[in-house]
C-alpha cells in the first residue's frame, strides 16, 4: 500500500458507517462478507479532511481502472448502494469489490474474489468526479464514531 494504510475522507468514512448500519441485517453471504471487509478496513484506516486527501485515493464517486496480468482492463465508478448500475460499471461501496477498493491508491494491488478463486487486480488511473454525499453529524456523534476507530488520524485531531 502506497500510504501504509487505507486512507478515507471524513465524509466517505461517515457515509460508509451509515451504509453499514442500514445494511447490517442483510442475510446474503456476499453482503455480509463485504460488510466484514469494510468493518476491518475502517478499523485501521487513516481518516482525513477533504482538503488533505491525496488525489490518487479511491473514494465514493471515484472513477478508476482495474487491470490484471492477462490483459483484462475495465473502468468502474464507486457509488452508494442505491446508485449501483452494472451496465455502467457503477459498483457499490458495500459490494465485495467496492469494500476491497475504497481507500486504496493508484498502483495498489487488490485481492478480490472468494476462497479458491482470488484475483489480483491492479488499480490504475484514479480520477475524482467531484460528486459527493454529505452527512451532517454533530461533533459528539463524530467523536463517538472515531473512538471506535482508535487508530484513525482524525480521531487524534478531535481529541485535542
Amino acid at each position: 500500500m502506497k500510504y501504509g494504510s487505507l486512507v478515507l475522507e471524513k465524509h466517505d468514512f461517515l457515509m460508509i458507517k451509515k451504509f453499514m448500519e442500514l445494511n447490517a441485517s442483510l442475510e446474503d453471504y456476499m453482503h455480509k462478507n463485504a460488510l466484514e471487509i469494510l468493518d476491518g478496513n475502517l478499523e485501521g484506516a487513516i481518516v482525513l479532511q477533504a482538503d488533505k486527501m491525496p488525489s490518487d485515493i479511491v473514494r465514493l464517486y471515484s472513477q478508476f481502472i482495474l487491470t490484471n496480468s492477462s490483459g483484462w482492463r475495465e473502468q468502474f465508478e464507486l457509488v452508494s448502494p442505491n446508485e449501483v448500475n452494472p451496465k455502467k460499471n457503477k459498483i457499490s461501496v458495500i459490494s465485495g469489490l467496492g469494500a476491497s477498493i475504497i481507500g486504496l491508491s493508484e498502483g495498489d494491488i487488490v485481492k478480490f474474489g472468494v476462497p479458491g478463486n482470488i484475483m489480483m487486480l491492479r488499480l490504475e488511473n484514479v480520477q475524482q468526479s467531484g460528486r459527493k454525499i454529505t452527512l451532517e453529524v454533530s461533533e459528539n456523534e463524530l467523536k463517538k464514531l472515531f473512538k471506535r476507530n482508535k487508530d484513525t488520524f482524525l480521531a487524534n485531531e478531535l481529541e485535542s
